[in-house]
């Protein structure tokens, strides 16, 4: 926009002046869209014109508030102008702007007067006025009021001004000597502040526009006090009647007086007046704010009236006063209280002395004459006494009941002596009476029996506890001493086992005991006191022996005899959960300390076994896996619960076979891990599968053999009947077989483990005895199949010779030979 301009200004120093200016004129705040004038008919232009010549619409206003339609050619209005906003208090409000036309190149200026409209209201800068004027000030006086300002221009901005109704003011309009007006506020009948403190007036202005618009603003106006009234008294004469006997600071009256002035002309201070005699003024003060009448010495003898002025002045320039008589009569009273002097006392008293002993004798006197002098005594104790009356004023104090020291050591007896006044005054009198002691109490304890616990494994010399018993006497009547009566507990005297402290009480072991050996017991200890003759009581303190974690668990079952380690037999067939053996211990303690769990703290595999924790239970926590090695060593700890826990461990060889071996293996090596084969294991299965390999050849040389034997037999054999046959009608299927029998007989039962006896034959007959030995119930069906699979026999009959085990009538089973 810049450059635009420079280049225009160039344009027009060098082609001469500009074609034109055009003015036009717009009210202030006029809406957006509304159409001041037609700039292409102003310039003779049409309205095509502008466009096909590029017309530039120059502003130096941040703010579009006019533009011109392109196709209409007209200037609008685009934002609504307040000329006070753009132009403050100028006379003229014009807004310049340049147009530009190409082809060829012409410059024009407009100019848009902003019209004033009564668009603001006149107001005050100052706000509300605040006046303080004297209410001393005669009519007329003037008071210049603040001018109201108006931004608008000419008649707009022209003020009047007017008062709101008052009976004290009117409103008058001031000139300046440059000929400007101010209003003032005159006043015209005199102020009273004591009727009426403040005038609220309210100044309007208004302007002269159409319409016309105002403004206003509160004056206040605050009357200011003089001193035009005196002090007034509530009453005139103040009368009371006082005893002689008014301690100083008593209230004898409390005048008040009133002043209608305000500020220091409206505050009163109180003294006396001079009109009181010198005499008396001693005998009063006055307090100079609130009016109090005290009495500040004795008011002398009773029966006088006293008569005294006070003044209340107020505190004004010209201060005003006014005074107040006062009439203070002294009335007789009772002011002499009886008195009480003790003679003679007798304390302390014994607790065993006889009823009607004299302890104290009383005189009492009061000065005062007649029914004031007249003295009446009186006890209060709470004790075993009472008070009697010798003569004229003399009373005794004496003994009415037992005494106890150790129920009440001290009574503190309250003698009140009171005369007959009105109202009657009274002494107060305390005697302290102590009671002297007797050996009248036997020692007490605080129960019969005492239970003392002691932890086993103390030391010679560890507190047990303490006895105490308690003797309410004193001195040596209440001192106690403590003596252990020698019983028989356990087969020896306590004296062995406890001791006594004879000051104290307290209870000591003599030796260390073991609650294994002696679990408690008990014995007697003597309290006896210091009096003639002395007293006594016993007490029976019942020991018990704390049992303390001292003792491991020990191991009931399994036993190892000789060091060597307990082995259990497991079957390879077991299934999970399988009872391995049950651990047995025991342990002498007691309580928490007795209470055993069971742990696996190292196995061979970890994965195949698992323990019952309460109840020591080892079972198979899976199957039994072909991988797993032959030996397993299972570590068991059995370990107790107390604080701190012992233990105790056992190590338990499990041995994974059908069958029981003649001599079991050794399980004092080394840790042998399933699924893990060393070095040396490696070479016994190679030498094993070896050895396997050549029996295996053996034996089917000697089957291929026997069968070319039989071959000649066949035709024979092929000619026998069914019923001749012993495997029964399957055997018709193929006639050309043999028959084989396994004999089973149970002969013995280690753990959970069942060992046969067994023989196995071929043919017909029992006399090709192939093998014979004790087997597991797992080695026999191992067996039964290995021949069923190897050998050409048509059935293998397993048969239980002894016993009934299912386990056994269950391994009944055919095997057939093509």
């Amino acid at each position: 926009m810049v450059g635009w301009r420079v280049a225009l200004l160039c344009l027009w120093v060098f082609c001469g002046s500009a074609a034109g200016q055009l003015d036009y004129s717009v009210s202030e705040e006029t809406e957006r869209g509304v159409v001041v004038g037609n700039v292409a008919q102003d310039l003779k232009l049409k309205a095509a014109a502008l466009s096909l010549r590029n017309f530039r619409f120059l502003s130096s206003h941040s703010e579009p508030y006019f533009g011109v339609d392109l196709a209409s050619g007209s200037l609008v209005v685009r934002e609504p102008a307040d000329r006070e906003r753009l132009c403050g208090a100028k006379a003229a409000c014009v807004l310049t702007y340049e147009l530009v036309l190409q082809d060829p190149l012409e410059l024009h200026k407009m100019r848009v007067h902003i019209l004033d409209t009564n668009d603001n209201s006149p107001h005050f800068p100052a706000g509300d006025v605040q006046l303080h004027i004297p209410e001393f000030l005669m009519p007329g006086a003037r008071f210049t009021l603040p001018n109201a300002q108006d931004a608008d221009e000419g008649s707009n901005a022209m003020l009047s001004y007017s008062l709101s109704p008052s009976q004290h003011f009117r409103l008058d309009m001031g000139s300046r000597v440059d000929g400007s007006e101010y209003p003032e506020l005159v006043l015209e009948r005199a102020l009273d502040r004591e009727r009426r403190a403040t005038h609220l007036l309210v100044l309007t202005a208004k302007d002269g526009g159409l319409p016309a618009r105002s403004g206003d603003t509160q004056v206040a106006i605050t009357v200011v006090d003089s001193n035009d009234n005196a002090p007034v008294f509530e009453r005139t004469v103040y009368r009371t009647r006082v005893p002689e006997t008014a301690p100083n600071g008593t209230v004898l009256f409390r005048v008040q007086a009133s002043d209608p002035d305000e500020g220091s002309n409206g505050k009163i201070r109180y003294s006396l007046s001079n009109s009181t005699q010198a005499k008396l003024r001693r005998h009063f003060h006055v307090h100079p704010r609130s009016g109090e009448v005290r009495v500040a010495a004795s008011l002398g003898p009773p029966e006088t009236v006293l008569e005294a002025y006070v003044e209340a002045r107020d505190e004004g320039a010209f201060s005003l006063a006014s005074t107040a008589k006062l009439l203070v009569e002294v009335a007789d009273v009772n002011d002499h209280a009886p008195e009480v002097d003790l003679l003679t006392l007798s304390s302390p008293v014994s607790e065993d002395a006889a009823a009607g002993t004299v302890i104290a004798l009383l005189s009492v006197r009061d000065a005062d004459l007649g029914p004031n002098g007249r003295v009446v005594c009186s006890m209060s104790s709470g004790g075993p006494f009472k008070l009697k009356a010798s003569f004229d004023n003399y009373y005794s104090l004496l003994t009415d009941g037992p005494l106890d020291r150790e129920q009440v050591s001290e009574y503190q007896v309250l003698i009140t002596a009171s005369d007959a006044g009105s109202p009657p005054l009274s002494t107060l009198r305390t005697l302290t009476v102590s009671v002297a002691d007797v050996n009248d109490n036997t020692p007490s304890f605080s129960q019969s029996k005492q239970e003392l616990f002691v932890a086993e494994n103390n030391g010679p010399g560890a507190s047990l506890g303490r006895v105490f018993a308690q003797d309410p006497d004193l001195g040596e009547n209440g001192l106690v001493v403590y003596e252990l009566l020698d019983v028989i507990a356990e087969g020896q005297a306590t004296s062995g086992l406890v001791a006594v402290d004879a000051s104290s009480g307290a209870l000591t072991a003599r030796i260390s005991f073991d609650y294994e050996q002696l679990r408690g017991f008990h014995f007697q200890v003597e309290a006896r006191d210091g009096g003639i003759p002395p007293r006594s009581a016993t007490v029976t303190v019942n020991l018990s022996v704390v049992d303390r974690n001292d003792n491991a668990p020990v191991i009931l079952f399994p036993l190892a005899r000789d060091g060597s380690v307990p082995v259990e037999i497991v079957p390879r067939s077991a299934r999970t959960g399988h009872l391995v053996t049950k651990v047995v211990a025991e342990d002498a303690d007691s309580g928490s300390n007795a209470w055993l769990s069971y742990h696996i703290s190292q196995a061979s595999d970890s994965s195949l076994f698992r323990i019952s924790a309460p109840m020591g239970a080892l079972r198979t926590a899976r199957l039994v896996l072909p991988t797993d090695a032959v030996k397993q060593r299972v570590v068991i700890v059995v370990r107790d619960h107390g604080d701190p826990s012992l233990s105790t461990s056992v190590t338990l060889g499990v041995l994974l076979s059908n069958s029981a071996p003649q001599v079991l293996p050794d399980f004092e090596d080394g840790w042998e891990t399933g699924g893990h084969l060393s070095a040396l294991n490696l070479c016994l299965v190679v030498a094993l599968a070896c050895i396997s390999f050549l029996f295996l050849a053996c034996l089917f040389f000697f089957v291929c053999s026997k069968r070319s034997q039989s071959l000649g037999r066949r035709s024979q054999s092929c000619g026998r009947s069914p019923q001749e046959l012993r495997c029964g009608s399957k055997r018709a299927s193929n006639p050309c077989v043999m028959s084989a029998t396994i004999d089973v007989t149970t002969i013995e039962r280690r753990s959970q483990t069942y060992l046969y006896r067994a023989s196995l034959g071929l043919g017909s007959d029992d006399s090709s005895l192939l093998l014979r030995g004790e087997f597991s119930a797992a080695d026999l069906r191992n067996l039964a199949s290995g021949v069923g699979l190897n050998v050409p026999i048509s059935c293998i009959q397993i048969r239980n010779r002894k016993g009934d085990h299912a386990s056994v009538n269950a391994m009944v089973s055919t095997f057939y030979w093509n």
